[in-house]
């Protein structure tokens, strides 16, 4: 058995590493943008509300990369995932538009989450810009996953810099040329920037697509039904688990210091999603390179040991050293009453990039052994925790809505990561013996 080295896997998950990095690079950049013009606290808490609705909108078709990773491998499962794929994001984008009507809007944003007349105004604004969000993520998603099943993750990078690229550029021209809302300034880029990245996602692929369409090998092991049975759990996580977000939104605006919760809550989910990313980027690592037969599995998990570490120690520095407060004030444009507001939530939440490499690499076993119902399971376990945290935090405690909801993802997320241990040990077992 070949073994693979930690600068093999190092070399294949930097430039993913990357990708991600720089994505998560989008929200304290644009945050910035907000905090620096007209009325930012409740532009902040627009943009931070109608980005958590784009991003449960967009969840059945997050896990598109990690399909297209695990399950295209001829013509025929190439037809059939972009098929299927197009299918699913028509119907988001149909949803989207229902949500836009006006009447349903105001139900939803005034009289469920209770914001702010002009949060509210806001909030629809920004959202109606990110129309194109879901399907431009579908679409660029399924080429990125077909890229890195051929070992071209560096491609996958070059995307991620076109669209950031784009987005400074949108965000910038309109910061000092226009007079729109810091939450449509927002809401404007990250739409601009994602169409980008698609159709560039989409011309790097062209030589793999080409390729596999010479080759015209049509797989009789894959069907639509087999297609859908492997991805509802997915799509079915990440609607759940992004579903959180809206939910979170909804008791923050029920808490004590509602809006300036509100206003921090998508800075401080930028600068700790900083480190996620990395963790993130990990799970289409291991689906990539785990082996048919788990042939890599411990030098995957050893890997996954020091990534976790390094980035747990990281993010813990950070936010228990002055480190915070430059990053709140100068970077992230915040007020010092605002920075100091931040400092405790961060100090909790620091220990989630950790459990994010965790959560990753579970994951990603499960996908690659074709078992992806527990990751649903987790995840229903982990929103619920996450519910009757902040209920009880926020109605019973009285805590602020951002202190509430921190705890809330840091319990929800140790109990996934307990849930999965027992499916990823039998795999893990059956591996071993192998």
């Amino acid at each position: 058995m070949e073994l693979i080295t930690n600068k093999k896997i190092f070399k294949f998950w930097l430039p993913l590493a990357a990708t991600w990095l720089m994505m998560s690079l989008e929200g304290p950049f644009l945050a910035a943008i907000i905090a620096r013009l007209i009325d930012p606290k409740y532009n902040l808490a627009a943009y931070g509300v109608a980005f958590s609705f784009a991003l449960i909108i967009e969840a059945p078709v997050i896990m598109m990369m990690s399909a297209a990773t695990a399950l295209v491998k001829d013509y025929g499962s190439f037809k059939k995932l972009r098929n299927f794929n197009f299918i699913i994001s028509g119907l988001i984008t149909g949803i989207m538009l229902i949500l836009l009507i006006p009447s349903i809007f105001d139900f939803i944003a005034y009289n469920l989450i209770g914001l702010e007349k002009q949060v509210e105004e806001l909030t629809y604004k920004a959202f109606f810009v990110l129309l194109p969000w879901p399907g431009a993520i579908g679409y660029r998603r399924f080429y990125q996953g077909i890229m890195i099943r051929n070992n071209l993750t560096r491609r996958v990078a070059y995307g991620t810099v076109i669209r950031l690229t784009t987005m400074s550029l949108t965000s910038l021209s309109l910061y000092h040329f226009t007079e729109l809302p810091g939450a449509v300034v927002g809401a404007s880029s990250l739409s601009i920037a994602v169409l980008s990245e698609a159709i560039a996602s989409r011309f790097m692929a062209h030589k793999i697509v080409a390729q596999i369409k010479i080759e015209n090998i049509d797989s009789e092991e894959i069907g639509y039904s087999n297609i859908f049975n492997f991805y509802y759990p997915l799509a079915l996580t990440s609607l759940i688990g992004l579903g959180v977000h809206p939910m979170v939104t909804f008791f923050i605006g029920q808490s004590q210091m509602a809006l300036e919760s509100l206003a921090v809550f998508p800075v401080i989910n930028s600068l700790v999603f900083i480190f996620r990313s990395l963790g993130l980027s990990y799970q289409e690592v291991v689906i990539a390179l785990v082996g048919d037969k788990g042939e890599h599995f411990n030098q995957l998990i050893s890997f996954a040991k020091k990534l976790g570490l390094f980035l747990g120690l990281g993010l813990i520095i950070i936010a228990v050293t002055p480190i915070s407060y430059l990053w709140f004030n100068s970077v992230s444009g915040l007020s010092n009453e605002l920075s100091n507001f931040s400092k405790l939530p961060t100090i909790i939440i620091s220990i989630m990039p950790a459990l994010t490499v965790l959560i990753s690499i579970q994951r990603a076993i499960l996908v690659s052994f074709k078992n992806t119902s527990p990751i649903t399971y987790a995840t229903i376990i982990e929103v619920s925790i996450i519910i009757l945290t902040l209920f009880v935090s926020i109605k019973m405690f009285d805590l602020t809505g951002i202190v509430a909801s921190v705890i809330g993802f840091i319990l929800g997320r140790i109990c996934a990561v307990t849930y999965l241990m027992f499916p990823f040990n039998k795999i893990k077992m059956k591996l071993l013996k192998n």
